[in-house]
This record gives structure tokens, C-alpha cells and sequence, in this order.
């Protein structure tokens, strides 16, 4: 099945008012939030973030072992600033890794990679204190599909990228469409003729360019197997994803597939009004490649440039760009830094910046001013690093365009929450503006 059109064309025609991230509310611009959500998304909060979420992986020995979602309060001027002030566990172990908002903002929807349950909380009602108001445990059978890796807000929809597929775990996967109630809509495989190898990771829109980007990684079997393990495995190496495909979103059909090798993994569109460029990172090959259009208005995917040492594999994993696409962090999981990219020129991008965070780094989020960077650590249950090196923690930062400056600390071994992956913003209501 295809998505329905009438329902692509809305989306297109809504897009293009939301354009850049920004949502016009009256008169007056929602600037805020994080710098990687949907451009359909209304509801953006204005101004700080005062709640951090964290999907975490419950681990073994650890507190209750489930996997569940954290609440953080990062309010500066809140009595428990950098504390936990809500944990809301799920049940079991299934692998727990990333989020998203629905278009109105009001529900948050996570998935697992091994179980492939999607739990849908409501952290519209009382942002402090999630609430689990819905499960979905029959992925697989109803879509063949398994692994829920990315969601993705579209007017009245999720469109949810899987990793991987029920007949065989491998790689070869597809996109899945529900409405915001978590009813099916559609089913969409990803491309295997043309140049298409099936896989499937992260999704990005561009609604003014009616383009649709999607990464690729590596299916059920791979990611669900020691890290050890998986590389002294040459066969298992070879089955990672190694193209980007551009969609016409309206008719949400490929309309051209790139060779990006080495897993390109998340993908960002530049926010800056005018700016119709996309950049991504492969893991396996540890480059930044830039998705553009030539001179002859023909989309491209390049290597513009290496991030650390690709010979020592550093491995790189989450990115975040600025709102005025000027920089970018990328997060290299092996060594556990943090490396700022400047993006002025997008064909040349030069690392001006490094931190180290911990052991190993995984994900990274960073407000829509830029001035508070937080980043946590799990990449995979079975790929994180073992004994002292397996760090589990949240840390927030300020960023004064010169220098990370930790402002708080949650160790999640200590607190007995697990593994720290996948974080979002929130905060509460806010009164509507005069006029």
C-alpha cells in the first residue's frame, strides 16, 4: 500500500506554512525547541525548555530492569533543577530507542527494536508526569515490518521508519503510516530496484522542496548481536546500508537514490529559511556527506568531510545543527566526544571544536538558541561498552559559543534507571499572548 494522496497533499500545502521549523501562531514566531523535530509540529514551546525525557533501556540489576521513560526537570530556577522528578517503567527489556511528537505535540510516541512495541504517552495533560495511554504489540503481524526506529510527525499521522522486517531480520524494511489514535494506515517498502538496497534508518522533510529524505542501517540480526562480535564478523559487516533515498513526498514515491556508504545514520535539513540543503553522517566511514542540488538543479549526495579519524573508526552517531544551519554536533561514540562542525560553507565544513563527554556519547539535543547542549549516552544495549567503560548517564551543558560549561549530572546507574538513550523537550502550558 501507498499513503493516500489527498491526505500527502494537505500535508504538502500545510508544510509549506511550517517551513524552517517555525510555526506561525497569530502573529507571533514559536522559536524554540529542539532543533531536529518535524516542521509540521505545532504547540513548539518559546523560549526554555523546562522538561527533559529520556527513553531508557532498563538493564539487568538495575533498579526494575524495565525499560521506561525519565523525566528530568531543566528549569534553572526550579528548586529541582537536574533532578529526576518522574520515571514511568513499561515493562520488560525490548530494546528501547527513539521518540517522537505527534503534530499537535500533545503525545509522545517511542519504540523498541527488539519487542517492536510502540507505546504512546500523553505529555500534553501534565508534561511533569507522562502518562502510558496506549500500546501498539502488533507491528510485525499487521506490516510485516519489525524494529520502530524513527517517528515522525505529519498532520494527523506518525510515519515510523523500521529497521528491519519479520520474514528474515535483515535489513530490507519499510515505512509505516498511522493516525495520531495509533490506527494503520499504510504500508510504503523502501526501494530495492535502481540502486536501492531496502534499508532503512532516519527520516527528513523539506515540505517547500516537496522532498522527503530516508538513511539506511542494518537489520534485527545485526543490531540485536554483540558489537564484539558483529565486527569480527565479516559476512555480518557486509549487510549495512549504504544509500540515501530522496522521496517525492507528495506522491510519496523515490524519486532518486544515493550511494552513501558506511551506514548514513541521522539527517538533518538545514533550518535557515532558503537554505535547501540536508547533511547526514556515516558511521562505518565516519564522513559528512551534504545533500544539495547542482547547478543543473539535480540533487547530489557528497563526502565534504571527515570526522575525526575514519582509519581508528571513531563511529559516529547523532548529530544536531543550529537553527541558523551555521554549525553541527556530532557525537563519535568510540571515544566518547563531542565535535563541533562550522557550516557557513556547507561544501567544506571544519571542525572548530571538541569535548570529551564521557567513555561513550551517543545522542545529542540542543536548544533552539543553542545556548544549552544536552547528551546521553546508550547506543545499543548490546553495543555499549563493557565493566567501568559502560557509563550510563544524562549531562546538560551551556554553550557560549566558545566552550561547553556542564551545568548538571544525572548518572542513571547511580539513580537505578538503566541505559540513557533518546531525549525530548517539553514544558508547560503557556498563556496565550495579547494581542
Amino acid at each position: 500500500m501507498t499513503t493516500p494522496r489527498p491526505f500527502l497533499k494537505r500535508s504538502l500545502a500545510l508544510g509549506l506554512c511550517l517551513l524552517g521549523g517555525v510555526v506561525l501562531q497569530g502573529t507571533t514566531a514559536a522559536r524554540a525547541d529542539e532543533t531536529c523535530n518535524s516542521p509540521f509540529m505545532s504547540g513548539l514551546i518559546k523560549g526554555q525548555e523546562q522538561y527533559l525525557h529520556v527513553w531508557t533501556l532498563g538493564e539487568k540489576g538495575v533498579g526494575d530492569e524495565s525499560d521506561k521513560l525519565v523525566t528530568i526537570d531543566v528549569s534553572p530556577d526550579s528548586a529541582t533543577f537536574g533532578k529526576v522528578i518522574h520515571t514511568l517503567s513499561v515493562g520488560g527489556r525490548g530494546e528501547a530507542h527513539h521518540m517522537g511528537f505527534t503534530d499537535d505535540r500533545k503525545h509522545l510516541w517511542a519504540g523498541r527494536l527488539d519487542d517492536s512495541k510502540i507505546f504512546i504517552f500523553d505529555v500534553g495533560t501534565d508534561p511533569a508526569k507522562p502518562v502510558l495511554v496506549r500500546t501498539i504489540d502488533n507491528l510485525a503481524e499487521a506490516t510485516g515490518y519489525v524494529g520502530p526506529h524513527t517517528f515522525y510527525a505529519l498532520p494527523g499521522r506518525m510515519l515510523v521508519q523500521a529497521l528491519s522486517n519479520k520474514k528474515d531480520h535483515g535489513g530490507v524494511t519499510g515505512l509505516i503510516t498511522y493516525n495520531n489514535a495509533g490506527e494503520l494506515v499504510s504500508t510504503t517498502p523502501m526501494p530495492v530496484t535502481d540502486g536501492g538496497d531496502g534499508y532503512g534508518y532516519d527520516i527528513a522533510i523539506n515540505p517547500g522542496q516537496n522532498r522527503m529524505l530516508t538513511s539506511s542501517f542494518t537489520g534485527w540480526t545485526n543490531y540485536m548481536m554483540d558489537l564484539a562480535q558483529l565486527i569480527g564478523d565479516s559476512a555480518a559487516m557486509k549487510n549495512f546500508g549504504n544509500t540515501m533515498v530522496m522521496w517525492d513526498l507528495k506522491a510519496m514515491k523515490p524519486v532518486k537514490i544515493f550511494s552513501v556508504p558506511g551506514a548514513p545514520l541521522e539527517i538533518r535539513w538545514a533550518l535557515k529559511p532558503g537554505a535547501d540543503w540536508a547533511i547526514t553522517a556515516s558511521a562505518l566511514t565516519s564522513k559528512l556527506y551534504l545533500v544539495k542540488e547542482d547547478e543543473n538543479h539535480e540533487w547530489q549526495a557528497k563526502p565534504v568531510a571527515d570526522i575525526g579519524d575514519p582509519s581508528k573508526i571513531p563511529l559516529p552517531v547523532d548529530i544536531s545543527i543550529s537553527s541558523d544551519a551555521s554549525s553541527l554536533w556530532v557525537n563519535t561514540f568510540m571515544d566518547g566526544t563531542a565535535r563541533l562542525f562550522d557550516l557557513s560553507n556547507p561544501e567544506a565544513p571544519k571542525q572548530i571544536y571538541s569535548k570529551k563527554i564521557g567513555s561513550q556519547v551517543n545522542m545529542v539535543s540542543q536548544s533552539w538558541d543553542g545556548k544549552r547542549v544536552y547528551f546521553t549516552t546508550s547506543l545499543l544495549a548490546n553495543w555499549d561498552k563493557k565493566g567501568a567503560d559502560n557509563e550510563q548517564f544524562l549531562k546538560g551543558y551551556s554553550w557560549d559559543g566558545k566552550e561547553l560549561k556542564e551545568q548538571f549530572a544525572v548518572d542513571f546507574h547511580k539513580e537505578g534507571l538503566g541505559r540513557a538513550h533518546h531525549m525530548k523537550f517539553t514544558a508547560r502550558a503557556q498563556k496565550a499572548e495579547l494581542p
